[in-house]
Formats: C-alpha cells, structure tokens, sequence
C-alpha cells in the first residue's frame, strides 16, 4: 500500500478513535420475557408492532409465544417473514410497505443476523423515506431517530442485537454493504435461551463462531478501550467454554445462555471497536455466493490470523491466556501460535471444514477490491492490506 493511502487510513481511524468517548454509544437494555416486552410496548403507548422474521423461524412456531402476549395486551401483531440470508433491498422495501399499510409504530426483530439486518434497514427506510438504502451506506447517513426497535435473538452469534450497523444485499447488483449509525441500535435485547434450542447444529456451530470472530477482530483491531478489550475476552472465554457444549448438547440451557451472553459482549464490543478483513472478505463472498456469514468467518478468520503475524501475536497470546487455553509461561509467539491452532481445533470438532469450495479463480480479483473497499479506511486493523494482497487470502481460503 502507498504512503498516501496508508496514512490516509490511519488518519481517519484515528480520529474515529478519538471520538469514541464523544459520539452517543448505547447498549440496549435487556429484556428476560414476553411480559418485559409487553410492558415496554405500553410503557411508549404502542399500539401495533411490525415483527420481522424468516419463513424458517415462523414455520416453527417460534414467534407465537411472544405474539400471544403482544396480543394479549390487545395490541396489534403484523408479520413479515420473508427475510432471507443475507438480506436484501427487496425484503427492506416489502417490509416498510407493510409497515406502513398496517399502521405499525413499532418494530421487532425475531431472528439471526438478517432479521435483525432487514428490521433495522426498514427503520431507516421510515426513518428517511426519501434517501434509499445505497444513499445510506457506509458511517453516520441515517442521522434520523427510527420507530422503536426490539431485538430478539434466535441464535448466539450475530451480536447484531447490540449493534449499529445493518448488513443489506442489493436486490440487483448482489453487492452487499453495510449501513451504520447510532439511530439502529436497537433500544431493547430479549435474551431467551430457550429460543435456542433446537437449533440446528450447523447453526450453533457457525454462529458461536460467528461471535468468536467479532470478539478476536474487536481485541486485536487499533481502536479498542478497556470496555471493549474486558468485553471481548469475557466473551472469547466463554466460547471456548461453552460452544461446543451447546453443539453437542443442544438442550443444555445453562450453555446456551452462556452463548448468547457471548454473543451480546462480542457485539458490544464490536460495535465501538470494529471488525476488520475476515468479515470485509466474509461480507464478499455472502454477497456474489449467498454463503452464510457465520460459516465464512469461522473459514476464513485463521488464515487472516496467520497473514497479520507479528503484529498481533501479543494480544492472540493475552486471550489465549484469559480463555484458559494454556500457560502464560509460554512466549507471545508459541502462545499466539497455539491460539490459532485452537480455532482450528474448535472449526474441526464443530465440522466446519479448512476451504469454500464456492469460490471461483475468475471472482477472486473483484471480490478482493470490494473486501478491501470496505475496510479501508473504516476498520482499524492491525495490518493495512491492499486488494492484491488480499486475493492470496481468497486463495488459500479456496484451498488453492
């Protein structure tokens, strides 16, 4: 990368870094029942609650539980549940159009990552019913208060309860980018182990390293606080303890509130800190091959380790060391090592394979220039790479 464009990148997160302690970061509050979130959808005198979901969640009955009390409280329910992986325009402007014909003021995001994702773009999208989607991309472009926003999350992963940001999938071109302003934070999280349960096992997997990837890209990025850091090892730790007992034991209800508990820190601690290049190449690939998200991070994010080396061997060491993943005798380098090989070790007993076979050579060029568009300037990463030096990740990710 030129000097130029190197401390441009800098520059600028370097004064997002300084303004952390002066722009308006929130955490929702957390919600343990149906009647919490009766009670707050009284409390703000609504009337009527548009529930986002997918087809998948709504076949299983998930959301009546929570509709009956809603319901109950004689307080209107709409539900769209067309959302499907990896967001798009279409499902946001299918949603605001229900939104608006049924006479909503409220919302409620019942899902993974994508519900979560459309809800929130659907409240941008009433929030600013003039700018489109595209016009809101990137940092800052809501700047409008959207309709009251509850989250609840049917996975332990996405984190995207805690979080600003809204992943879309345009409807025509499949680029996928990333909405983010304070405005989407949703005001509520109701975390319910019990939603799941039952998951499959795929998803578990996926998503619990879903959150293992926010919590390592937050610790090891260049704008962390000591907020973030505390978040992102209490959630790493808990991971390592718990992901693989909530994969074999899916009705372990004590391990699967440890994860969602995880996954609400790793947001937390993302949402201030960043990400960085697992999820800027993850966000490609979701985009041009629908890949799921979580399965692309849990893929790709030991060979973005590797390609970083030195420059984060000390902190891999410190969250090996908090985890309880070995000794802190050891030095930086084996112990940042040996991390890395315990990633792994967690991919192979989840059965998450090394490669995505979905990948095309012919793709790679173009996939590694929109990775690389996204993340720089934004994400704070240890290493600046450029689009060339990405497509040797893509690569080694193909299996190549």
């Amino acid at each position: 990368m030129n000097l130029f464009k190197k401390f441009y990148c800098r520059a600028y997160q370097t004064v997002f870094k300084i303004m952390i302690p002066l722009l308006p970061y929130r955490e929702p509050k957390i919600l343990k029942s149906n009647d919490d979130v009766v009670n707050i959808l009284k409390s703000n005198n609504k009337h009527k609650v548009l529930l986002v979901t997918d087809k998948g969640i709504n076949s299983l009955g998930l959301t009546k539980s929570l509709e009956n009390s809603i319901l109950d409280a004689n307080i209107g329910v709409v539900v769209y549940d067309e959302t499907v992986a990896n967001p798009t325009t279409d499902n946001v402007e299918s949603a605001r159009e229900m939104y608006l014909s049924n006479g909503c003021d409220s919302i409620i995001a019942f899902g993974g990552g994508s519900a979560m994702d459309c809800a929130k773009a659907t409240g941008a999208r009433i929030a600013r019913p003039n700018k489109s989607l595209n016009k809101m991309k990137g940092v800052l472009k809501v700047l409008k208060k959207i309709p009251l926003l509850i989250a609840v999350p049917t996975t332990a992963g996405t984190g995207s309860e805690t979080t600003l940001a809204a992943v879309i999938t345009d409807s025509k071109t499949r680029h996928k980018y990333a909405i983010n302003d304070f405005p989407l934070i949703p005001s509520y999280a109701l975390l319910d182990p019990t939603l799941t349960i039952g998951l499959p096992k795929f998803v578990t997997a996926t998503t619990g390293m879903d959150a293992l990837t926010h919590s390592i890209e937050a610790y090891i990025g260049r704008s962390t606080t000591r907020k973030t850091r505390d978040c992102a090892l209490k959630s790493i730790k808990l991971i390592f303890e718990n992901l693989l007992t909530a994969y074999e034991d899916g009705g372990n209800l004590q391990a699967r509130e440890n994860m969602l508990h995880a996954s609400y820190l790793a947001g937390v601690a993302f949402t201030v800190s960043y990400v960085g290049y697992v999820h800027a190449i993850a966000h490609s690939l979701g985009g041009k091959y629908n890949t799921a998200h979580g399965f692309a991070n849990a893929v790709i994010l030991p060979y973005v380790l590797k390609k970083y080396g030195r420059s984060i061997y000390k902190k891999l060491y410190e969250m090996g060391v908090y985890a309880g993943l070995f000794d802190k005798s050891i030095s930086h380098e084996v112990g940042a090592k040996l991390f890395i090989e315990k990633i792994e070790e967690l991919n192979d007993k989840l059965n998450i394979p090394n490669h995505i076979d979905d990948i095309k050579r012919e793709d790679i060029s173009e996939l590694a220039k929109t990775a690389e568009k996204e993340a720089n300037p934004l994400y704070p990463v240890p290493v600046l790479f450029t689009s060339k030096e990405l497509e040797k990740i893509y690569y080694e990710v193909k299996g190549e």
